[in-house]
This record gives C-alpha cells, sequence and structure tokens, in this order.
C-alpha cells in the first residue's frame, strides 16, 4: 500500500432498506461507543445495520441490533456482534431526538455508518414509515426516470 493511500475496504455501510421503507425528515451524524475489536471489523467491513434502530433510553441512545462481525485476527476476548451500542451526541441533539422518538409514527434508523477523521461515525435519520401505495409512486418514479435517461442515452 502506498504512503498516503485510504486503506482498503468499503468506505461506508449503507442501510439500503431505509430508503425504501422510510421517508427520511431529518439526520444526525453521532459517533459511536465501540469496544477493543469492532473498529478493525467494520474498517474490514464485516458490519451490517439494515436491521438497526435506534432507541432512547435515560437520555441516551442506544443502537439496537446493528452486527458487526468478530474480527477474524483477534483474540478470545472479542465483541459480542449484536450487542447495544451506546450512540455519542451533544445533549441539544439527544432533546431533540428524545421529543422525535416520543410523537407516534417517527423512528429513529441509521442510514450509514462510516470513518470520518478517523472516528466511526454513524448516520441518524428520524424516519417516518412508507404505506405501500407511497413505495409503489416510488418505484414508478425510478422507472420512468431510467427509461427516459435511455432515451436520451440513445439518441
Amino acid at each position: 500500500m502506498k504512503t498516503g493511500s485510504k486503506p482498503p475496504g468499503p468506505r461506508e455501510i449503507r442501510n439500503r432498506k431505509a430508503f425504501k421503507d422510510y421517508t427520511v425528515e431529518a439526520t444526525y451524524e453521532a459517533g459511536l461507543a465501540l469496544q477493543g475489536t469492532e473498529v478493525k471489523a467494520i474498517r474490514a467491513g464485516n458490519a451490517q445495520i439494515d436491521d438497526a434502530f435506534v432507541r432512547m433510553e435515560k437520555g441516551r441512545a442506544i443502537l439496537y441490533h446493528a452486527h458487526i462481525d468478530p474480527y477474524a485476527f483477534g483474540t478470545n476476548i472479542n465483541h459480542n456482534p449484536k450487542r447495544p451500542r451506546q450512540l455519542l451526541l451533544r445533549k441539544p441533539e439527544l432533546r431533540k431526538l428524545t421529543q422525535a422518538n416520543l410523537v407516534a409514527g417517527l423512528s429513529l434508523i441509521p442510514l450509514k455508518l462510516y470513518f470520518k477523521n478517523g472516528w466511526a461515525k454513524i448516520s441518524l435519520g428520524v424516519c417516518t414509515g412508507k404505506k405501500l401505495h407511497d413505495k409503489r409512486h416510488d418505484l414508478k418514479k425510478r422507472t420512468e426516470l431510467r427509461e427516459a435517461q435511455r432515451e436520451i442515452k440513445g439518441r
């Protein structure tokens, strides 16, 4: 690897289900409180946040069901893959997220997991669930856009 080049592996881990199943109303950036080999496992791309969600408990934001595989070269003291992880946010952001969590129909969903200046960060969305007709409408719009792009490319 050359000096100054980026390490191999994915630059970010996305939650593909989030934009399909939810309408994102606001986004927040939070840090993650990680243990031991979790950072190396995330850098290697061995993480999944498709089924994850955030719950506010006692004034803290906790990430549930985020799966970070045990690090392949770790010792017998590897981390639990599905353990709840605390999100690191400022107090005003925690207050806003607590208020959003109390509103019926709003969910706190992680959108992507990435590194910023060497620190693991997670993009958190305040979301409302989509109904079936909304999903169909989005699919129809994407199909029309794809067909229009094919027509332009064909000319």
